[in-house]
């Protein structure tokens, strides 16, 4: 089992943190009742976070419009059928690969809804096989980027001759609650932007001659854990109401990285006679600055091993599951490991989980 390539695509609405920050100063209005909106923190939790900037799918002015739920949700199925094309042309592009060869679809995504689901308009948009397999999820956040890879892993393991493709699209902004003025909400509207990513995953017994469109191939998938945490339901995820996606963001998801990661990484990696110290790259999910933090602290890690994860978070934001792809996408084109050296790719999400996968590249 094996990455061929990755890729990401963006949306065309580009904003600086400053310029959200005025836009959310001016049109942000609580309920009746409630307090009224405080623009210093609002300031200072969008510029702790660690973000330069993001990109949306709609115009910012957009965001000032009295758009219902379902309105932000048709926004949601327009856009990302169009980023979602675009990241599977580009990463079957850089697999060598043409979407008639696509064997399965899995579609990850916890910021809109789509019935038919995202992956049946894409075969009907694309023009893609009409015996593929399907799988779309919903509702893991940002673990689910890793978790499609093990999905898609455990697909190409039991047809080993088959290729599985893995779309990842988050429209974060989309679920804003403008009425919501909570410290949660404040710094989910600073810290999570909006993005796509794809990656092309294939089995042992199909032929690739070690290059993919003149390029090498992806790391090898060793191997993959799931752990989820018990009785952890309100440190992350959605309060679903007549509004849309209202945040539920705790301030232990740090705390859980840092107590948590190291004990499973160990145990996960001792099952293949390894040790944190024989890892050599980490493609990880941007959860946000207390996030690395505790996940560079928790497994030790040299200075530098979170770059690429740390750039990503700079500038394009959390793009909940589609970040950890950004990673793999920005790792495999420009940051390539050595051969034959291991890597960890992980994320952790609503459960609240953690999912680890092993690579060698």
């Amino acid at each position: 089992m094996r990455i061929l390539s990755a890729a990401g695509a963006l949306p065309a609405h580009y904003y600086t943190q400053q310029q959200v920050v005025d836009f959310l100063g001016v049109h942000w209005q609580p309920v009746p009742g409630q307090h009224t909106l405080n623009m210093e923190a609002l300031s200072r939790f969008h510029h702790r976070v660690g973000v330069d900037g993001r990109y949306y799918a709609l115009p910012l002015e957009q965001y000032a419009e009295p758009l219902t739920f379902g309105q932000f949700n048709n926004h949601w199925i327009r856009v990302a059928q169009e980023l979602g094309e675009q990241c599977i042309t580009t990463a079957l592009d850089r697999a060598g690969l043409d979407k008639s060869q696509i064997d399965a679809l899995i579609t990850v995504s916890v910021t809109g809804l789509a019935s038919p689901s995202l992956d049946a308009l894409l075969i009907n948009r694309m023009g893609l096989p009409l015996h593929i397999r399907r799988t779309p999820i919903f509702g893991l956040g940002c673990v689910a980027g890793a978790a499609g890879i093990t999905q898609a892993a455990d697909y190409v393991r039991a047809y080993p001759n088959r290729v599985a493709v893995l779309l990842s699209v988050e429209l974060c902004s989309l679920t804003w609650q403008r009425d919501d003025l909570s410290t949660a909400n404040l710094i989910a509207s600073g810290l999570f932007g909006d993005g796509a990513a794809a990656a092309i995953v294939t089995g042992a017994d199909r032929p690739s001659n070690g290059q993919s469109n003149g390029r090498s191939t992806g790391p090898r998938i060793v191997d993959s854990r799931s752990v989820f945490y018990p009785d952890s339901e309100r440190v992350m995820g959605w309060d679903i109401s007549e509004t849309g996606f209202k945040i539920v963001l705790s301030a232990d998801v740090p705390l859980v990285a840092r107590d948590k990661l190291r004990p499973d990484v160990d145990s996960f990696l001792a099952e293949h006679g390894l040790t944190v110290s024989d890892i050599d790259s980490w493609v990880c999910h941007p959860g946000g600055p207390k996030v690395l933090e505790a996940m560079q602290e928790s497994l030790d890690l040299p200075p530098g091993a979170l770059d690429v994860t740390w750039r990503s978070l700079q500038e394009v934001g959390n793009l909940s599951s589609t970040s950890v792809l950004m990673v793999l996408a920005e790792t495999l084109e420009n940051h390539r490991p050595p051969p034959g050296s291991y890597g960890v790719l992980l994320a952790m999400g609503p459960g609240f989980c953690s999912e680890l996968v092993l690579l060698q590249w």
